[in-house]
């Protein structure tokens, strides 16, 4: 009886031992992810990584990671062709199926699935955001967005008739969508009257709607579907064979 209590008072403490080890291991793991895929990205500052599954280190022998979570704050992602930019405030995916090197050389995950908000402000910058003429005598620009309610954009355009400026913004509430998996498209769901004057549906769309294209997001993810949300709008992103590092 002795005996067995022993035995299972060191089974214990090797129990013990080695989570610390697993644990000590894959904190160092996470920290070395997260250097290399900044360095691959060219990121400003070093994102999260959150490695899980246990034990970590029968992962490790194995090659082959089940799930990594990263997470990336205010990512430079391309809007073009021009060299302009757009601001993701903030950038969350579940990576599956994670296979890598040993020294996180290289990582490619076979699916990956997430989130990517973008602020308002920073959308706003793709908009026709200057007094633009759609009629004689009349000019409009876009001066805010913000969110619509049940996954609209609400657009505020700012009218001058004559000279003189409509004391408040006209609302205009509108759909955002995502086109070509590399689009955010913003479209007016019906056309705002400005002045009290009739204006042609063409010239007013100029004005209303709009495109912002984000390339390069990491790994090579894509845009599946976008809805307003009250800080800005948050983008689904999915991937297949996203690569990570190397």
């Amino acid at each position: 009886m002795r005996a067995l209590r022993i035995l299972l008072i060191i089974a214990v403490i090797l129990g013990a031992l080695f989570t610390a080890v697993d644990r000590v291991a894959v904190h160092l793991a996470e920290g070395e992810a997260a250097d290399r895929l900044r360095a691959s990205e060219g990121l400003a500052s070093t994102p999260d990584v959150d490695i899980n599954g246990f034990p970590f280190l029968t992962q490790v022998l194995g090659g082959f990671l089940d799930e990594v979570q990263v997470g990336i704050s205010d990512y430079e992602a391309g809007a073009g062709e021009d060299g302009r930019t757009i601001r993701i405030a903030d950038l969350r995916a579940d990576l599956k199926g994670v296979e890598f090197s040993g020294d996180f050389g290289s990582a490619v995950a076979d699916s990956a699935t997430g989130t990517a908000t973008i602020a308002y402000d920073e959308l706003l910058r793709t908009a026709k955001a200057e007094p633009t003429q759609v009629a004689p005598g009349i000019t409009a620009e876009v001066v805010a967005l913000s969110d619509g309610g049940n996954g609209k954009i609400k657009v505020a355009l700012e009218t001058t008739v004559l000279g003189t400026k409509l004391p408040k913004p006209v609302p205009v509430l509108s759909s955002v969508t995502v086109v070509d998996g590399n689009t955010v498209r913003v479209r007016a769901d019906a056309l705002p009257v400005l002045g009290g004057v009739e204006i042609a549906e063409s010239k007013v769309r100029q004005i209303t709607d709009f495109e912002q294209r984000i390339d390069g997001l990491p790994g090579g993810i894509s845009l599946e579907k976008v809805q307003a949300a009250e800080d800005g709008v948050e983008v689904t992103v999915t991937g297949k064979g996203v690569r990570l590092a190397g």
